[in-house]
This record gives C-alpha cells, structure tokens and sequence, in this order.
C-alpha cells in the first residue's frame, strides 16, 4: 500500500512538474518578443509570471524525484534494468533542463538591468521567439519517452 501512495505521489508532482516545463519556456518566447523598449510594461509582468512560476515548480521537481527515488529504494531490482536507467537519464537530462529555464529567466531578468544602464551595450545578442519556441518541445519529446519506458517496460 505505501508503494501506491509513494506512486500516486511521484505522478501528481511529475504532472505539476512538467506543467511549469510546459508552460515557462512558452513565457519565454513571449519575454523574447517584447524586448522592445515601447513594450517593457508588458515584458515586466512576464518576467514577474515567469519568476513566479519557476520558483512555484522547482519543488515539485524536488518532490518528484524524491518519491521516485525512494520507489526505486523499496524497489531496487529496478536499478538494473535497461528501461530504467534510460529513464533515469531523461529525468537528469529534465533536472538539467529545469535549471537551464532558470538561467535564461536570469538572462531575461538581466536583460532589464541592462536596458535601465545608460552605458549597456544595446546589441547584445539575445535568443530569439523561434530559438524558445524549439527550446519548449525538448520536455514534451523527453515525457513521451518516459511514459513509453515506465508503461511498456521494453
């Protein structure tokens, strides 16, 4: 029974988890089309959102791989097979991907520190909308894959 509760648990925080994965990268391509000067009323509220956002859904990151590891404990055996240290290595690539949106949000966050300097250089290269909008798919590509792992156990 505390197997299906630690399971249950481990799901609900994923699903929260990738929810932010989904939906923070998406604000980034809107904060890449408002860098304009004549739109920083705008490009602030999304930097506010996308603060707001990442700090909600970091410990649900925390969380789900937490009840996951301690599935894998009560379950070790798991360790062994191929499914599963496959999947282990997309939750990593995951963890890695979560703290990359946390640095392009202190890039867009730097970005208005920068403007507000008289003496920042103005053409500092920034990402583009269409680099954010591939940026956003990497998590749906790696969910797809972990769900194919955990269900089919090949």
């Amino acid at each position: 029974m505390t197997y299906l509760w630690l399971k249950a648990l481990h799901l609900i925080f994923m699903v929260s988890w990738f929810a932010g994965l989904f939906y923070l990268p998406r604000i980034f391509v809107n904060l890449a089309m408002t860098q304009d000067d004549d739109k920083k009323e705008t490009y602030l509220h999304l930097l506010i959102m996308a603060k707001k956002l990442y700090r909600f859904v970091t410990p649900f990151m925390i969380l789900t791989v937490l009840f996951g590891s301690w599935m894998l404990y009560l379950n070790f055996g798991l360790i062994g097979t191929l499914w599963m240290k496959i999947k282990l290595g997309l939750v990593a690539s995951l963890i890695i991907y979560h703290f990359i949106c946390g640095i392009n949000l202190k890039q867009f966050s730097d970005h208005i520190d920068n403007s507000a300097d008289n003496s920042a250089d103005k053409n500092t290269k920034r990402k583009s909308h269409i680099y954010y909008r591939w940026f956003n798919e990497f998590p749906v590509i790696i969910l797809f894959a972990i769900i194919i792992l955990a269900t089919l156990k090949p």
